[in-house]
């Protein structure tokens, strides 16, 4: 496990370029900050800090695109709608759930959602209110349990068909609802601690620098492909952090006793020729140096080592 200062560093190189990244396409702030920081930090720590930075850069994406509002306002307002419940039920699932839960469910759920748009996958979408509704309704759990919504809404957006300001001021427009109303939520269940103060002093400078830059630099690229280029790079970090979530798990479970040894006695068995039966090995210590349950264990090797007439090491026959 990293040192706090360590993963701080950390932290805040790719909240940098996360933020280059969200300055050049308008959005995957989140997308790219969340599955490093995940790696070191809880939901429940890394999401105030999260949601409450990117109220700032929502708004500010916002303004610069507010041409577009008038064109995408009734297309995204069932979305708004949906909103609502979602985001509560989302918060609700980050305050009670065990932090490891969350973290396994955030990285399965975004990794195929992020491979959908690299993908630039298409088919065209018309109808707003049977599509918005119970879209933004589970927008607003995906949001507030992982402050991730960026690929969802892209994917859907640019199945409508929308152009370039008004994607962003729709994706925007989005954002700057459920951003501020999951801080919200958010303070009314006492989520905000000193640790999310401190990751949000880091988020500032890395957000000051990266978004006016990833603004300067697009103009020079091909957004489309920066796009798919940033997407496939997130996939790649989901499933590193998805491969160290699992190695991290195997390495906290404790051995097997008891109980789990005859599981294991059961399910890891072997086979004797002469008799045809599978049993697992006799134990080669004496009952007196184990547990209880562990001599009933070694008893019942023992028992069904006679019946197969297989020689036991305990009693030679």
């Amino acid at each position: 496990m990293p040192t706090v200062d360590t993963a701080l560093i950390v932290l805040a190189g790719i909240a940098l370029f996360a933020a280059f990244v969200n300055g050049a396409i308008g959005y995957g702030f989140s997308s790219l900050t969340v599955p490093v920081a995940l790696l070191f930090y809880t939901n429940r720590i890394l999401n105030p800090a999260v949601v409450v930075i990117e109220v700032f850069i929502n708004v500010y994406v916002l303004f610069i695109n507010r041409d577009g509002v008038p064109a995408v306002l009734k297309r995204v307002f069932p979305i708004l709608i949906g909103l609502l419940p979602g985001i509560a039920i989302g918060a609700i699932i980050v305050a009670s759930v065990h932090p490891g839960w969350v973290k396994l469910g955030t990285y399965t759920v975004i990794l195929p959602l992020i491979l959908i748009q690299a993908a630039g996958w298409r088919r065209p979408i018309r109808s707003a209110w049977t599509i918005g509704l119970p879209f933004g309704t589970a927008l607003g759990v995906l949001y507030s349990v992982t402050t991730i919504s960026g690929p969802p809404l892209a994917i859907l957006f640019n199945n409508q068909g929308l152009v370039k300001t008004e994607f962003r001021a729709g994706l925007a427009l989005v954002r700057v609802a459920e951003s501020s109303v999951t801080a919200i939520v958010y303070y009314h269940l006492g989520l905000f601690v000193a640790e999310s103060e401190n990751m949000f002093l880091v988020f500032i400078p890395s957000v000051l620098v990266g978004i006016p830059l990833g603004a300067y630099v697009i103009r020079r690229l091909d957004a489309e492909t920066f796009r798919r280029i940033c997407m496939s790079f997130d996939a790649w970090v989901v499933g590193f952090g998805l491969c160290t979530y699992f190695s991290q798990y195997r390495k906290r479970r404790p051995p097997p006793t008891g109980a789990g040894r005859m599981i294991r006695f059961f399910g890891h068995d072997r086979t004797f020729p002469a008799t045809g039966r599978t049993i697992r090995r006799a134990c080669s210590l004496s009952p007196t140096k184990r547990s209880s349950e562990d001599a009933l264990c070694c008893g019942a090797q023992v028992r069904m080592a006679r019946s197969c007439r297989f020689r036991c090491p305990l009693f030679g026959r």
